[in-house]
């Protein structure tokens, strides 16, 4: 081999040398902390279902780590993007992507409680005293929350380990302020109903309702009979004074038909009007059905087994209603 070859391949070695230690270089640069000197940690969210990419460039926007991309492909490399959990972290830019990337598998600062729409509040308080919240106290939040029935607003929260009884019941409340008092104020100001009688109404739509459209339908029939002095007979009213089964721990059983004759200011059978305050906690749907009904002659419904709706004007018809689908 000529001296010319020798020198040609010892000049591509030393290129491929100088460009494998030149991407090495970059690479640990791209992996290493954001600041050597920032120590201040920021509460940084990956919500439930957020991919890795996502996850990525918003760390990357949140000032955490040098590159999006290489953050990817690590994690990926290390297989620890498919165990990564949403939640809250604390994080600082002095960490480096192997810590963060690390941190982020490790469990959440926080916890998410899910509060669903129809839970009364002693439904929200066995469901809250059931997660890792070492501060909740239940018979403390059911007594704080006695008297904020329907406001306690049903949503996905994240919130502290360390929250106390009172803090949750703050964020549940403040939040119904926000999303129904402030942001439908307008609708609220416009109905012939004040806001306690929308939420008490909502609440008895929520468990008496089928979705959104079959919301609106009912609210429109229970309307009509609170215009004309009808009871409105809702079953869910006295299942809310039932209570829980004894015999299955479960809410919202079938309801004996002795509860019927109940004096309680609940029964919605034995006395005209709206009962004496919300049954439960409704969505926002439940609320916005009872602030845009469904204008209507019906005064009467039906849900069959099947899921469908029937819905009549008589007396007559809604006897044959439950003769075709219930019987």
């Amino acid at each position: 081999m000529s001296r010319k070859w020798l020198i040609t391949i010892a000049s591509a070695c030393i290129v491929g040398l100088l460009v494998v230690g030149g991407a090495g270089y970059w690479l640990m640069q791209q992996l290493s902390a954001v600041s050597q000197t920032t120590a201040a940690k920021q509460r940084f969210v990956i919500a439930k279902g957020q991919s890795v990419i996502a996850t990525a460039q918003k760390l990357k926007e949140a000032g955490l780590i040098q590159n999006a991309q290489v953050f990817r492909f690590y994690a990926q490399y290390k297989k620890l993007d498919m165990q990564m959990q949403a939640g809250s972290y604390e994080l600082s830019p002095n960490m480096t992507t192997a810590e963060i990337a690390q941190k982020l598998t490790q469990g959440s600062e926080d916890i998410w409680v899910t509060l669903l729409e129809g839970w009364r509040v002693e439904e929200v308080a066995e469901y809250l005293d059931a997660q890792d919240l070492p501060e909740f106290d239940a018979p403390a939040f059911t007594e704080l929350a006695s008297d904020s029935e329907g406001m306690i607003y049903p949503d996905t929260y994240l919130v502290p380990r360390e929250s106390t009884t009172q803090q949750l019941y703050t964020l549940f409340t403040t939040t119904f302020e926000k999303k129904v008092e402030k942001e439908l104020s307008q609708e609220i100001s416009a109905s012939q109903l004040q806001l306690r009688q929308i939420i008490i109404l909502a609440s008895v739509v929520e468990r008496e309702g089928r979705g959104f459209t079959d919301m609106r339908h009912v609210a429109g029939i229970l309307q009509n009979r609170l215009d004309l002095g009808m009871p409105l007979q809702a079953d869910a009213t006295l299942q809310y004074i039932s209570g829980k089964n004894k015999q299955t721990g479960k809410w919202w059983e079938q309801p004996n038909i002795a509860v019927k004759e109940s004096t309680s200011p609940y029964n919605t059978y034995k006395y005209p009007g709206l009962p004496a305050g919300p049954i439960c906690n409704p969505s926002l749907n439940a609320i916005k059905a009872v602030l845009d009904p469904i204008a209507s002659d019906d005064l009467f419904y039906i849900h069959a087994p099947s899921g469908e709706s029937y819905y009549s004007k008589t007396l007559q018809e809604h006897n044959a209603n439950i003769e075709k689908y219930l019987r």
